[in-house]
């Protein structure tokens, strides 16, 4: 565990709540640039004073549509500036936010509605809310006209009138948000926490990572993952910084270039999605000479990091996933040092990183001040703080099933710590798959080895009822490029290298090409870009012994019939 130093000690005396934090760095410079949302390729700006009266506004007419303190407001929205301007309402409301996904469809969006007990909804920025909008039940709707919102409560409409409502004071103890986890298996689940642990998390955040006053943030994963939530937003709250945001998918890289944050933030796809642009210009052999060659590599470099933005960025990390080592490496050629932590929503994120300094590749890194982490007699990562979860909203058998005797949360993470204490994920204990011949196969770890292939974008390794494992994959726009005779070269290879290594019952026998890509909108991917590892075998295991049978090596989906 890392010491707890005198300076975090400072932080946390100084603010107790989100609310105070934003006070402090309102009062301190209340015309400060606070949140920045392109609009038409053009930036609107929110100093921290019109945002706050903007929030007190929503806040009061709140309370005027019949909502008491303590009640459940959702918020459905990309990220934008009224994400972040709806939740401080939400908060100096005396409420309880509920976050939801901007991608659900009517019938998830109904489901948590009804299950969190929402007694009105803040609708944002939104790609499809006509599709969505028969999932909200009768409850009041207020909706941001900028995004093409349109409902009997709007934003613009509020917000032009006075007010002389107080705001509510957080206490520490009292719920802030139910936050419903994406879900790789089983469905959503409602993780109550409370002001105290956002508060403690984002002070050791801001500790051990050394983030510095008035940075520069950009915010584009979904902010109601908890990792965006406290890392962006909350840090942005404690730290007096700005907050800029994507105006779209298409123009995520412009935007990114533009805003050169101070701190990145990123899911392994992304780390994958830059290095295939970077070699889709400079194929690797030739990046490989330009690196070695002295004045040429730093130009190259310097040109190649500015391209992607992080010119300015003072620490990089990765999560939600594991990141290949091969990848970590070819990032540090570059000068960028990706550092990969470990979290989940059931315990705030207060868990385990690679700190400045200490960033041992391959790891999640040491547990943060406050954790005390474990194993299992079976290797699951235990994990006990002062931020770990209340429980789920209304699901008492749930909740006590994810702690043992002694207080201590089952990640249902499979983990090996190393002789100095730092952690690296095995894979999940749900994941695991027995062929028919009885041998338990770990997917993650042989997952990871093959995504070094930057001709793979997404990989699934599987085996229940065949003797040996097969791998699905979604070829990159690298790979298909290349043509079907390349890739398949490339896959097998991939293959031929990687069975060497692995014990018998592990070996891959055949790759099957799918048809179909793996996204958040089939439900195939979570908002946070992991794969739903249940639903694809639920939609493929029936031909899991057809395409064993083949002769072929690499099967292809789409040829089928």
């Amino acid at each position: 565990m890392v010491p707890l130093s005198t300076n975090r000690q400072t932080i946390m005396e100084t603010f107790k709540t989100p609310l105070e934090a934003f006070s402090h760095w309102l009062q301190k410079d209340p015309n400060q640039i606070f949140l920045r949302q392109p609009i038409n390729r053009k930036f609107i700006e929110y100093s921290r004073k019109e945002a706050y009266a903007q929030a007190l506004r929503i806040a009061s007419a709140l309370h005027n549509m019949g909502l008491k303190q303590g009640d459940h407001v959702a918020l459905l929205s990309k990220n934008c500036a009224h994400w972040f301007m709806a939740d401080l309402a939400i908060m100096l409301g005396g409420f309880i936010s509920v976050p939801l996904y901007p991608t659900l469809d009517k019938d998830s969006i109904r489901e948590i509605l009804e299950h969190s007990e929402s007694k009105a909804v803040i609708l944002g920025k939104l790609d499809d809310y006509e599709s969505q909008k028969p999932g909200i039940p009768a409850i009041p709707k207020i909706g941001v006209a900028l995004y093409g919102i349109q409902e009997d409560h709007t934003w613009e409409d509020i917000i032009a009138t006075d007010t002389d409502f107080q705001p509510f004071e957080q206490d520490p103890e009292n719920l802030i948000t139910i936050m419903y986890t994406s879900g790789t298996t089983g469905n959503p689940k409602g993780v109550m926490h409370r002001v105290k642990s956002f508060n403690q998390v984002t002070s050791t955040g801001i500790e051990v990572l050394e983030v510095k006053d008035n940075s520069k943030m950009f915010s584009y994963l979904p902010l109601s993952h908890i990792a965006e939530r406290i890392g962006i937003e909350m840090v942005c709250l404690y730290t007096g910084s700005m907050v800029s945001f994507p105006e779209s998918l298409e123009t995520f890289a412009e935007d990114l270039a533009s805003v050169r944050p101070n701190t990145f933030f990123a899911v392994p796809r992304i780390w994958q999605k830059f290095q295939e642009g970077v070699l889709n210009k400079i194929p690797q052999k030739k990046l490989d000479v330009l690196l070695s060659i002295p004045v040429v590599s730093g130009i190259i470099k310097k040109k190649i990091v500015s391209k992607l933005g992080l010119t300015e960025a003072s620490f990089c990390a990765s999560g939600a996933a594991p990141l290949a080592v091969s990848l970590q490496k070819w990032y540090k050629k570059l000068g960028i040092d990706i550092k990969q932590c470990y979290g989940m929503t059931e315990d705030c994120i207060l868990s385990h990183f690679n700190l400045p300094r200490t960033n041992k590749f391959g790891t999640v890194g040491r547990p943060l001040p406050g954790v005390t982490s474990k194993l299992s007699a079976e290797g699951e990562i235990l994990i006990k703080s002062d931020c770990l979860m209340v429980g789920y909203f209304k699901s008492e058998d749930q909740t006590k099933s994810m702690f043992t005797h002694d207080g201590f949360l089952k990640t249902g993470d499979l983990g090996e710590f190393d002789h100095d204490g730092f952690l690296s994920i095995v894979g999940r204990i749900k994941d695991q798959f027995k062929t028919d011949k009885g041998k338990y196969v770990t997917p993650s770890p042989i997952e990871l080895e093959l995504s070094k292939n930057t001709d793979l974008e997404h990989i699934c390794l599987v085996g229940t009822g065949i003797s040996q494992p097969i791998v699905l994959i979604i070829p990159s726009e690298t790979g298909w490029s290349k043509g079907k005779s390349a890739l398949n070269e490339s896959i097998l290879k991939s293959i031929d290298d990687l069975n060497p290594h692995l014990k018998k019952h592990e070996k891959i026998e055949k790759v099957v090409v799918m048809k179909e890509n793996w996204t958040v909108d089939n439900g195939l991917m979570t908002p946070s870009m992991k794969i739903r590892r249940n639903r694809i075998e639920a939609i493929h295991q029936p031909m899991y012994l057809d395409w064993f049978s083949r002769n072929e090596r690499v099967v292809y989906e789409h040829d089928e019939g």
